[in-house]
């Protein structure tokens, strides 16, 4: 059986079978379009930690949920308070004394499920709308630095994103971060 790098026919079946390959790769982009350009990608959680706009939007996350928890530790003590007075006094009180107490306790335990389920949603939707803002921005940095870069395509390369591997030469990250800083002092 003859190789084929060693016959006339043999090598041209392969460039034959070569062409086919590539007339069909390109008819997949499309009849004329022709497939150029290069990616990019970025890691969006870093831009978040390593930006100053990110450190301060997560600061400002943070100090708002502080806020949000003190005001539930607050009701907490109060809780507790209500029930070492209602133990320590359990054996003085009356039958009925007994149950107003324990009815007073129960409702201000429901209003505090309430206030605490209504602070964590709060502050899941402060989060959501400085996120969101913060996207956006990102979004319009990585644009800038993709366009002066050549890019046509910039993939989130973080965790969960799509991107599984990409080479490190292809991570304009810390241009975002750079970009982002002077943009976002």
């Amino acid at each position: 059986m003859m190789s084929m790098g060693t016959t006339g026919a043999g090598r041209f079946l392969w460039v034959m079978a070569l062409a086919a390959w590539v007339a069909t790769a390109a008819g997949c982009a499309g009849a004329g379009t022709k497939i150029e350009g290069t990616i990019g990608l970025v890691d969006p959680a870093r831009v978040l930690n390593d930006s100053n706009a990110g450190k301060k939007a997560k600061e400002s996350l943070t100090a708002f949920s502080k806020n949000r928890q003190a005001l539930i530790e607050m009701e907490e003590k109060e809780l507790r308070r209500m029930e070492e007075d209602f133990v320590k006094q359990a054996s003085v009180l009356s039958p009925a004394a007994k149950n107003e107490r324990e009815q007073v306790f129960r409702r201000r335990m429901a209003e505090y499920q309430q206030k605490a389920a209504e602070l964590n949603r709060e502050v899941q939707e402060k989060q959501k709308d400085v996120l969101e803002a913060f996207r956006d921005k990102v979004e319009a940095v990585v644009a800038k630095v993709a366009k002066r870069n050549g890019l046509r395509v910039v993939i989130d390369k973080g965790k969960g994103g799509p991107a599984i591997y990409g080479a490190e030469e292809l991570d304009i990250t810390t241009q975002v971060i750079e970009e982002f800083n002077k943009e976002y002092p």
